[in-house]
């Protein structure tokens, strides 16, 4: 059996916060999963990850006298499935200045830009797919849930829709896990597929558009409209308007308000009304904050909403001006628009420069985490403290 290692490239990993704070990039979502469950449904085995040490806790690496390291910003496709397949030991496949994948028998304790010299095979632009800035989460995201959609569903039968007030366009491109239940609502894959997850209900007057994917035990509440393009990790509550966004999991949009060209991470809760601007007023590209540069860069997105990371909490009518950026476990409320770039830890709105108590924030950690019967762990205690450190910067 092959020994998968998803490394994180030192740059990237940076170019990717606040969302890599928490965890190794493999393990951020786009498309129906995340990417370290991509490689692991495509090569059928485990992988391990090697990552910052306060991560490896949680999150272990695993060596042994033969393996192949994969970036963990690389998403698996048909190509590079058989590139690695052809890979000899001393061998790895690049594009450009990045290094993809690495066959050797040598154990990293860390991934650098640059490993040992090895036998580059170089792989065009056009096969490879790597999520390297925030904003490719939700640009990727329509691709990502193609391909995932047809690996998902190979070989397999949905269940059916037994509801007959539901409507549906383009049953063929609709796949429904055991368990799902759905009335009064509107699916429409002409435009693109829609993967429903084992236990999630679809309430009365939901409206969805393909492409789609709702993950295990996920709520799309009444009278949502989710239009193309978006993602949902297991055990949301979901609700307003929704565009091309991706919610990694766990977390709440439950109410009125919209969503677009945005992430949210996990453990998060948008309260009622909270707005998300995605499009300037002069119809630019959408600057946000990098915490690679120090400052505001360049997207190249017309449409950028938020970057919200993990733990956050919006209060009821919060409205996000376009390309807002959120660190860990901020907590947001008060009128007015935030500023574009609220630091991990934030406690308040408008000009505040008050800081959460780090106690408080694993309590409320621990509140949620029972709520959805999940443990928090000493590895997760361990992490949101770290990172509480470590983004200390980022209040100055």
């Amino acid at each position: 059996m092959m020994n998968i290692i998803l490394f994180d490239n030192p740059t990237l990993r940076v170019q990717l916060l606040p969302f890599t704070f928490i965890r190794p990039v493999a393990d951020i979502r786009v498309g129906i999963f995340k990417i370290y469950e991509k490689w692991e449904r495509a090569l059928k085995c485990e992988v391990s990850f090697l990552t910052e040490d306060y991560l490896q806790g949680k999150f272990p690496v695993k060596h042994g006298s033969d393996q192949y390291y994969i970036n963990g910003s690389l998403c698996p496709n048909p190509s590079i499935l058989k590139r690695i397949e052809e890979l000899k030991e001393g061998q790895g496949l690049v594009c450009g200045k990045e290094v993809l994948v690495l066959h050797t028998s040598t154990n990293y304790s860390k991934m650098t830009d640059d490993p040992e010299e090895f036998e580059k095979i170089e792989v065009p632009l056009e096969e490879v797919s790597l999520i390297q800035h925030p904003w490719d989460i939700f640009t990727h995201n329509r691709e990502q849930i193609i391909l995932d959609f047809d690996e998902v569903t190979r070989g397999r039968i949905s269940h059916h829709i037994e509801d007959p007030h539901t409507v549906v366009y383009g049953r063929a491109n609709i796949f429904v896990e055991e368990g799902v239940e759905v009335r009064a609502a509107i699916l429409n894959a002409q435009k693109g597929p829609i993967y429903i997850g084992k236990n999630a209900v679809i309430e009365e007057g939901v409206i969805i558009q393909g492409t789609c994917a709702i993950g295990e035990g996920t709520r799309i509440n009444m009278g949502a409209k989710i239009r193309e393009d978006c993602s949902f990790g297991p055990h949301c509550k979901v609700g307003g308007e929704i565009n091309n966004s991706v919610i990694f999991g766990y977390s709440n949009k439950a109410h009125d308000g919209f969503l677009g060209n945005s992430v949210v991470g996990e453990w998060c809760n948008l309260g009622a009304d909270t707005n998300t601007s995605n499009l300037k007023n002069n119809y630019g590209p959408v600057r946000i904050w990098s915490y690679e540069k120090s400052e505001y860069v360049s997207t190249q997105q017309q449409f950028c909403g938020m970057m919200m990371a993990d733990y956050c909490k919006a209060g009821i009518n919060t409205m996000f001006n376009t390309g807002t950026v959120v660190g860990v476990s901020a907590h947001i409320f008060g009128g007015g628009f935030p500023p574009k770039h609220i630091p991990s830890f934030a406690w308040g709105a408008i000009d505040s420069k008050d800081v959460a108590q780090l106690d408080k924030m694993v309590e409320i950690a621990e509140r949620v985490f029972a709520r959805r019967k999940a443990d928090f762990t000493v590895h997760d205690r361990q992490i949101l403290q770290k990172v509480f450190e470590l983004s200390k910067f980022d209040r100055e």
